[in-house]
C-alpha cells in the first residue's frame, strides 16, 4: 500500500499535473472490489470523471472515478478499499467550492445522489439529525413548518449541501446573527480513511494522540488565532483547548475533506422571526458603504450584507446610490419587523444617500436574488472581460472594512487589476472576482505575485485568508503567511492523526499544491477553433464561451422560483451530465482533447452526444445562469460537428426539415390529415421519422395563414384605409399548423388601427435547422430569408411564434456575423405585446377580466423578455401569472424518440401542476405551438395565443370595463 506524506509523490498525496492518476492509471483491482461491497454507483467512465474534475474554483484535478454510496457502510467500505490500494478519496457535495478542495486524484464520493435523508427532526430540543448529501433548502423547508431554520444560508443555498457547508464550514447573509455552520453543529459521525468511524462531540476524545498534540502546544493555540467573527482559514485546533470543550466536531468543521467524511450529522437548529424586512441603504461608494456597516450590527440585524453597482444588471427597487447594505430585520409580525427597520434606518442612515425598506415577500426575494446571483454576474467584468475566484472571501474585523477596502483597491491598481467587492461587510467578509489573466505564463505569474501581496496586506489588517469558502489550493499555500510556521507545522501534525495515510484529498490544506498549480484553463486550446457560430460576447472563441461556466451550480437547483426555466433536464433527472454545469464541463474536457482531457475524440465524443441529447435548447440558461451559458447555441455547434460528412438520426431530417415537409405536404392537408388518424400508418410514420410512438401527429391546417391574409386581400376585406401598416412575419408554425393564431393577430393589429402585411415569400428563420446542429443548411435559409425579405429591414417586424422570434433576434446574427442584414432584421424583431406598447400606445385591448394560467414560452423568457405581455394582460384585466420552467415539448426535443419520458416530468415541473390547480373558467394561455402542443397531448387541456383571446373579446364588441364573457377555455376541458 502506497503511504507517505511527499507533497508531489505517486501515492494517496501525488498530485501529478493536472491533478494526475495516482499509480499510473485505473486499478481494476479496486473497480471489482468496490462493484463487489458498495450498493451504490461505481462509475469510473469518462463521462463520470469529467463531470467531477472541477469544482467552481479555478482549478481541476482528474479522479480515478466517482462512487456514489447508499449509506454510511457504502462509504465505510469505499474508503476501506481506496486505503487497500493506496488511491485517494474526496468527498464532494455540490461541487460549489471555489478554491479547488471539492476537486481531487483518486475516487471522488458523489454524496449528493443517495444519501439525502433528514433522519430526525426535533423541534423541541430545535435540532436536526441529517446525512451529508441534504440540499439546504431541503433542511430549511423540512424545519419552517416548525418555526425554525438553520442559521448558515450561503448564497448556493438551493444546491449546496450539509456535508459541504460542513467541510467548507460555511457562513452565508445571516452569520452576523446566527454565526458559521460550526455554530450550528452538535455532533458529527465521521468514516476516516480505511473506514473506521469516530462519534464527534463536545468532550468526545477524537481519534488517539489528538488530546496529547493540544497539551503539548497550548500557549501556541491560545495565541496563534486572529479573533474576529469570519476566521475560516486552517484548522480550528483552538476549539481542542480545554475551556472551548474541547470540541473536536467544531474543530472538524473547515477540514475540506482532508480528515474524513461526514457520515451524520446532528444540527443545531434557530428559531426563524416569523416575518422579515428588509432595509438597503445606498451609499456614495463600497467604501462608505463598508465603514457603515459596523454602525448596523448595535441593531442586531439578521443581515448586514454589501455590494456595489457594478453587479447590478436591474437596479429595480434600489435606492438611489452606487453601493447598498442590506440589513434584514425580524420581528414577530409584519409590523414589528418594518418597525425594527424603520429604526435601524433613523438611526444609521446618517451617511446614506437614499434608502428603502421592502416588507412585501416577493420584493425582498428580487432584491435578495440580484445579491445572490453575484457569485456569478461578478465573473463578468462591465466590459465583457473575463474575472476569475482565488481571492474570494478575505475577511478582516469588521470595524477594519473601509481602511482594507481602500488598501485592497490600491493593490488592485497596482497590480493592473480590477475587480468589484461584494459580501458579507457586517462580518468583515468580501467576496471579490479579479480579472486575472490566468491563460498565459504571464498572467499566471502575475496572479501569483498578487496573491501574495494580498495574503500580507490581509493579514497586516488583523485578518482571515478564507472568511466563508475554505482554503483549498487557492490559499493553503500562504496560510504560513497568517498563522506563522510553527502554528502550520502543527496543522501537518493534526491531519497526520486522523489521516496517517495521507489519503483524504491529499494537496489541500495540509501539505497544499501551489496556488499556480492544476489551473483548469492549461488544458484548453491555445487558439480559437473553428466554429459556426459567431459567439459576440466571447470574443468569437468557443472555449471561452464554454469556460463561462464557472461552477456556481444554479442550474441544479431542483425547485424551480418564479418565472425560472434553467435547467428543466437536470430537474427532470436529477443527474449532473443533464445540467448546464454539467454539459459546460463534458466540453470543456472534449476541448482538452487527447493532451490532456478525460474525453478524447473531439466533436466525435459519444459521452458529450449523450449528455447534450436530453438537453431541451430551453435557453434557459441564457438568461438564468448568473453568467449566462448558453447551452442551447453550444449543443447546435456540437451538433453540426459531431454529424458533419455523418448520417444524422431520423428525427434531424423529419423535424429538422420541417418547413419544407410542411410546404409540400399543405396542399394534401385533408387527404394527410385522415391517414395520420389511422393508427397502424400514424405508428409507422412515426417509426421511421424517429419520433415518439406516445406522440400525436399535429394536424395540418387545410387553409394556411399566408392562404387565408391573401384570399382576404383578393376579395377587399384587407381595407388599406390606414396610413400605418405592420409586417407580421408568417412564421412556419403559425401558417401551417396554427393559423388561427394569425387570423387573430390581424384582428388586434387592425383595432389598434394598423393594416397587416406580409415580409414576403418563401420566408424562414431557421429554427428548426439550427435546434438540429445543421448550421450550414440553416445559414443557407437564413441567407435566402434576407433576399426575398420584401419589406425594409429596418420596419418593425411582429413575429408571433416566441421560438421563431428569438431565433430571429439571436441566432440570425450570431450565425450570420458579418452580414449588416442580419443585425438589421434581428434589431426590428418585435413581439405581439412589444409592437402594441411601443407603436400603438393609445390603444385599449378589450376588457376581459378573468384569471389565467398557462405558460410563457422559454425562448421568450430567455430572448425577448414578458414584460410587456404582463403590462397587456393587465391592461385587458387578465389577472395571474403564468408559468416559468419549460413545457418539456422544446420544439422537436419533445417529439424524439426517446424523450417522452423527460417531456412529460418537464410539463409536470411546472406547467401541468398549475393548470390542474386553477379553478375553473380560467384561461389558459400559451404563446408557443410547442406549448400549446403539450398542454393538449399530455395535460389534455387547449390553451390558446393571447391575440386569440384578445381577438375573441373584440369579436363579442367588448370595450374596457365592459363585463366578461364566459370563457372559450377552461382547465375543465377547453374548447
Amino acid at each position: 500500500m502506497a503511504s507517505g506524506n511527499a507533497p508531489n509523490g505517486n501515492g494517496p498525496n501525488g498530485n501529478g499535473p493536472n491533478g494526475g492518476t495516482p499509480n499510473g492509471g485505473t486499478p481494476d483491482a479496486l473497480v471489482r472490489e468496490l462493484r463487489a461491497s458498495v450498493r451504490g454507483e461505481v462509475a469510473f467512465d469518462a463521462t463520470a470523471r469529467a463531470l467531477t474534475t472541477m469544482d467552481a474554483s479555478n482549478y481541476r484535478r482528474v479522479p480515478l472515478g466517482v462512487v456514489a454510496p447508499r449509506d454510511a457502510d457504502d462509504i465505510a467500505a469505499t474508503l476501506a478499499a481506496c486505503r487497500a490500494h493506496g488511491v485517494p478519496v474526496v468527498p464532494r457535495g455540490g461541487g460549489t467550492s471555489i478554491a479547488g478542495q471539492a476537486t481531487g486524484i483518486g475516487v471522488v464520493l458523489d454524496l449528493t445522489r443517495h444519501l439525502r435523508s433528514i433522519v430526525e427532526l426535533d423541534p423541541a430540543s430545535r435540532t436536526a439529525v441529517v446525512q451529508p448529501g441534504v440540499v439546504l433548502d431541503d433542511l430549511r423547508a423540512a424545519a419552517a413548518p416548525h418555526g425554525l431554520t438553520f442559521g448558515p444560508d450561503p448564497s448556493t443555498h438551493s444546491r449546496c449541501t450539509i456535508g459541504g457547508m460542513i467541510g467548507n464550514n460555511s457562513c452565508g447573509s445571516h452569520s452576523v446573527a446566527w454565526g458559521t455552520t460550526a455554530d450550528n453543529v452538535h455532533a458529527l459521525t465521521v468514516a476516516r480513511y480505511g473506514g473506521d468511524t469516530l462519534r464527534l462531540e463536545r468532550g468526545a476524545e477524537g481519534p488517539a494522540g489528538l488530546r496529547e498534540l493540544v497539551a503539548g502546544h497550548l500557549a501556541l493555540l491560545r495565541t496563534g488565532y486572529p479573533e474576529l467573527p469570519r476566521r475560516i482559514s486552517g484548522y480550528a485546533l483552538d476549539a481542542l483547548l480545554p475551556e472551548n470543550g474541547p470540541d473536536p466536531a467544531r474543530a472538524f468543521c473547515g477540514s475540506e475533506g482532508t480528515l474524513g467524511v461526514v457520515t451524520e450529522a446532528t444540527l443545531r437548529l434557530v428559531e426563524a422571526p416569523a416575518a422579515r424586512a428588509l432595509a438597503v441603504l445606498g451609499y456614495a461608494d463600497e467604501s462608505a458603504a463598508a465603514e457603515a456597516a459596523p454602525g448596523l450590527l448595535p441593531f442586531h440585524p439578521l443581515t448586514v450584507e454589501g455590494m456595489a453597482a457594478d453587479l447590478v444588471r436591474e437596479p429595480a427597487g434600489l435606492p438611489r446610490g452606487a453601493a447598498w447594505l442590506f440589513a434584514e430585520t425580524g420581528g414577530a409580525t409584519p409590523a414589528e419587523a418594518r418597525a425594527h427597520a424603520e429604526r435601524l434606518v433613523r438611526t444609521a442612515s446618517a451617511d446614506a444617500v437614499d434608502t428603502a425598506i421592502v416588507t412585501d415577500p416577493a420584493g425582498q426575494r428580487a432584491l435578495w436574488r440580484i445579491r445572490e446571483d453575484a457569485s456569478g454576474t461578478a465573473t463578468r467584468m462591465p466590459d465583457g472581460s473575463e474575472a476569475w475566484p482565488g481571492w474570494e472571501d478575505c475577511a478582516v474585523p469588521p470595524a477594519r472594512l473601509g481602511p482594507y477596502l481602500r488598501d485592497f483597491r490600491a493593490l488592485l491598481a497596482e497590480h493592473g487589476l480590477r475587480g468589484t467587492p461584494y459580501g458579507h461587510f457586517g462580518d468583515g467578509c468580501i467576496h471579490v472576482r479579479i480579472d486575472f489573466d490566468l491563460l498565459t505564463g504571464p498572467g499566471v505569474a502575475r496572479f501569483r505575485r498578487f496573491s501574495e501581496d494580498l495574503a500580507s496586506l490581509v493579514v497586516a489588517h488583523g485578518g482571515s485568508l478564507s472568511g466563508e469558502h475554505g482554503d483549498g489550493q487557492a490559499r493553503a499555500e500562504l496560510l504560513p503567511r497568517m498563522y506563522g510556521d510553527e502554528l502550520v507545522a502543527l496543522f501537518g501534525r493534526f491531519k497526520d492523526l486522523w489521516d496517517p495515510d495521507g489519503g483524504m484529498n491529499p494537496g489541500i490544506l495540509a501539505r497544499p499544491a501551489r496556488l499556480d498549480e492544476n489551473l483548469r484553463f492549461e488544458v484548453l486550446p491555445k487558439k480559437p477553433v473553428d466554429v459556426v457560430f459567431g459567439y459576440p460576447h466571447d470574443g468569437g472563441d468557443f472555449s471561452a464561451a464554454v469556460r463561462r461556466c464557472v461552477g456556481v451550480a444554479k442550474c441544479r437547483t431542483e425547485q424551480a422560483s418564479g418565472p425560472s426555466v434553467m435547467c428543466p433536464s437536470f430537474r427532470a433527472t436529477g443527474e449532473e451530465a443533464h445540467s448546464t454545469r454539467g454539459r459546460a464541463r463534458l466540453l470543456h474536457e472534449m476541448l482538452a482533447g487527447p493532451a490532456g482531457g478525460v474525453i478524447t475524440d473531439g466533436w466525435r465524443s459519444t459521452e458529450v452526444r449523450d449528455a447534450l441529447d436530453l438537453c431541451l435548447s430551453c435557453k434557459g440558461c441564457r438568461s438564468d445562469c448568473p453568467v449566462g451559458v448558453d447551452m442551447a447555441t453550444y449543443k447546435a455547434e456540437f451538433l453540426h460537428h459531431h454529424y458533419r460528412g455523418r448520417l444524422r438520426p431520423a428525427a434531424h431530417y423529419a423535424m429538422g426539415w420541417l418547413p419544407r415537409w410542411l410546404r409540400i405536404a399543405s396542399p394534401f392537408a385533408a387527404p394527410l390529415n385522415a391517414l395520420a388518424r389511422v393508427r397502424p400508418l400514424a405508428a409507422l410514420a412515426k417509426r421511421l421519422a424517429g419520433i415518439a410512438p406516445e406522440r400525436g401527429i399535429p394536424v395540418l391546417a387545410r387553409e394556411t395563414f399566408i392562404r387565408w391574409l391573401g384570399r382576404r386581400w383578393v376579395k377587399g376585406t384587407a381595407i388599406f384605409s390606414n396610413d400605418e401598416v405592420v409586417t407580421l412575419w408568417p412564421d412556419t408554425f403559425t401558417n401551417h399548423l396554427s393559423p388561427e393564431v394569425g387570423r387573430a393577430a390581424v384582428r388586434v393589429l387592425e383595432a389598434a388601427g394598423r393594416t397587416t402585411l406580409l415580409p414576403g415569400s418563401g420566408l424562414c428563420c431557421g429554427l428548426t435547422y439550427v435546434s438540429t446542429g445543421q448550421l450550414d443548411r440553416a445559414r443557407r435559409v437564413m441567407r435566402r430569408t434576407l433576399d426575398r425579405m420584401g419589406v425594409s429591414l429596418g420596419d418593425p417586424l411582429v413575429v408571433l411564434e416566441p421560438s421563431c422570434a428569438a431565433t430571429l433576434r439571436t441566432d440570425l446574427p450570431e450565425l450570420l456575423p458579418d452580414d449588416p442584414r442580419a443585425a438589421e432584421l434581428a434589431a426590428s424583431v418585435h413581439t405581439l405585446a412589444e409592437y402594441l406598447e411601443k407603436y400603438t400606445p393609445d390603444w385599449q385591448p378589450p376588457r376581459l377580466d378573468r384569471p389565467v394560467t398557462g405558460q410563457t414560452h422559454c425562448h421568450q423568457h430567455a430572448v425577448l423578455g414578458e414584460a410587456a405581455d404582463r403590462r397587456l394582460r393587465k391592461r385587458a384585466g387578465l389577472t395571474g401569472e403564468l408559468a416559468g420552467g419549460c413545457c418539456g415539448l422544446a420544439g422537436n426535443f419533445g417529439f424524439e424518440r426517446g424523450h417522452w419520458e423527460v417531456s412529460v416530468a418537464c410539463a409536470e415541473d411546472q406547467l401541468l401542476p398549475a393548470v390542474r390547480e386553477a379553478p375553473r373558467g380560467t384561461e389558459i394561455l400559451a404563446d408557443g405551438f410547442s406549448c400549446r402542443t403539450q398542454l393538449g397531448q399530455v395535460g389534455g387541456v387547449r390553451a390558446r395565443h393571447l391575440a386569440e383571446v384578445l381577438a375573441e373579446g373584440l369579436a363579442e364588441g367588448l370595450e374596457p370595463g365592459a363585463p366578461p364573457p364566459d370563457p372559450r377555455s377552461s382547465v375543465a376541458g377547453g374548447a
